[in-house]
């Protein structure tokens, strides 16, 4: 999974798209794996202010669900953090 600001090309924020602006909108991204808990954890700082919750699931639900039946072929539970707050 690869949002981050950092793949929003310079430009007006007048402008950004809604790729644009869920990109721009996650200000960290970690992911960790517990291998001894047998779970692979993503957890996003995403502002707000700049994109609604919506807008995030619009894009990335489809792959937040393929993450979790990866995770579950591989054994693993696949865990999705947004704001502190446990989604998946």
């Amino acid at each position: 999974m690869d949002v981050r600001r950092s793949r929003v090309r310079e430009k007006e924020r007048a402008t950004f798209d809604i790729h644009d602006r869920v990109n721009y909108a996650v200000t960290e991204s970690k992911l960790k794996i517990e291998k001894d808990r047998s779970v692979i954890a993503l957890n996003l700082q995403v502002d707000e202010k700049i994109c609604s919750m919506y807008d995030y699931f619009e894009i990335f639900l489809g792959r937040m669900m393929l993450c979790r039946k990866s995770a579950e072929i591989l054994g693993t539970t696949f865990k999705l953090t947004l704001n502190g707050r446990k989604v998946l």
